[in-house]
């Protein structure tokens, strides 16, 4: 008998008939002896409208009173399955966050996990029930209800199954595994039978919406292992685990990620001198905006020219933060351009093979595609480039590194 958490997203159980496909799918794993605690997020669409509700009364809505709205969505699933499951005649069980005792911090949100009581889980399995859990919500000490932040059922499935010590942790999604890049940009992309969580972990931080990038987080801290299939069909899916897997020295690369949600700032003609980095990015972190890739270039005159990206939503705020700065600065000028994204390419592989980066430049400009910005790690490379030449540079770099094959 092995102990399986399985997740579904909103799309998974985004109606009743998609509910009851489910619930078929959980039955069958049950009748094959396996013990099965289920996460679930809202239904599709359901977050939204909550969201709507809350700003169509207040502006910002309260935080505290936004997360007691919106883990009523993934409440309605657990109850929905749970029927379900009972009229298949399989017992099922739904609890809250705040029943099985998924303790948080105060984040309202954006809350993390701190500590799961599993003792109520493990009763209910032992009793032969399988245990429909809601996703992305918890309880602080003071017993406020919390929420984790978009996606954050992922995390929930993966802190269940490393305080239950499940034998696998399974993410079903509307798509049947991780792949080599976005079908939609390149339809040649391949599915991956294996990656490793480092990799898993720079695609999701890079633009790959296929997990929470705080759920593989997790399951690297807590050796779960992880896999992504689909809701809609069969298959094997793709396994997210430690780098044991011979095969994979053998692949320089393992996907290719983008974001298309990226925004370019320069602050230009900055008096060079110790602290004028702080200077710069210290007013934009205070207002909580995320820096990403980071270009500083010296001139001969005594000045320097410091570029950053942002996420493309903090664009025009973060404008306004460094024409300020550049005013307090003496600089020369401030721009911007938000019609960027970001290319990256991925793999471990990158340790034992040398050349990628020059691969990776000749292939861009063989196309005439010219970059803003490079930034490499030990296992990335990405790249800045204008927006217009997204899917032609991912079906470039796809075909100049095999990608396609097997």
């Amino acid at each position: 008998m092995a102990l399986i958490v399985q997740k579904y997203g909103g799309t998974s159980v985004g109606s009743v008939e998609r509910i009851q496909a489910v619930a078929e799918k959980v039955k069958a794993s049950a009748e094959a002896g396996n013990q099965i605690v289920v996460v679930v997020s809202a239904m599709s669409g359901e977050t939204n409208r909550l969201v709507e509700l809350a700003q169509a009364v207040q502006q910002p809505p309260n935080e505290r009173e936004l997360d007691v709205l919106l883990s009523t969505g993934e409440q309605v699933t657990i109850a929905l399955l749970s029927m379900t499951l009972d009229a298949l005649g399989q017992q099922a069980c739904s609890f809250t966050g705040a029943q099985v005792h998924i303790r948080t911090d105060s984040a309202h949100n954006k809350a993390r996990i701190q500590d799961i009581d599993g003792a109520r889980v493990k009763a209910a399995l032992d009793a032969g029930k399988v245990v429909v859990v809601a996703g992305f919500q918890g309880v602080d000490e003071q017993g406020n209800i919390t929420t984790l932040g978009r996606g954050g059922s992922d995390t929930t499935a993966v802190a269940m199954a490393a305080a239950l010590k499940a034998d696998e942790c399974q993410i079903f999604t509307d798509v049947d595994g991780v792949y080599t890049t976005d079908p939609r940009v390149e339809p040649k992309a391949r599915r991956l039978r294996t990656i490793t969580f480092e990799e898993m972990l720079e695609m999701a931080s890079l633009g790959s919406k296929v997990l929470q990038i705080r759920a593989v987080e997790f399951a690297g801290k807590y050796d779960v292992p992880l896999r992504v299939l689909s809701s809609f069909e069969d298959g094997e899916g793709t396994l997210i685990t430690f780098e044991d897997d011979p095969t994979m020295e053998k692949a320089k690369i393992s996907g290719i990620a983008f974001n298309r949600d990226e925004a370019k700032l320069t602050i230009m003609g900055v008096p060079d001198q110790p602290g004028v980095a702080h200077k710069i990015l210290g007013p934009v972190a205070e207002r909580n905006i995320e820096v990403d890739m980071i270009v500083q270039n010296i001139s001969q005159d005594g000045t320097t020219d410091f570029t950053f990206t942002v996420n493309r939503g903090d664009f025009p705020k973060a404008m306004d933060i460094l024409r300020r700065t550049a005013k307090e600065l003496g600089a020369r000028e401030v721009v911007g351009d938000d019609n960027i994204v970001k290319i990256s390419l991925v793999g471990v592989g990158m340790r034992s093979h040398a050349g990628i980066a020059s691969t990776m430049f000749q292939s861009l400009a063989d196309e005439g595609i010219n970059i803003c910005l490079i930034s490499t790690s030990e296992i990335k490379v990405s790249v800045v480039v204008q927006e217009k030449y997204l899917e032609l540079g991912v079906r470039a770099l796809h075909e100049a590194f095999g990608l396609t094959e097997a």
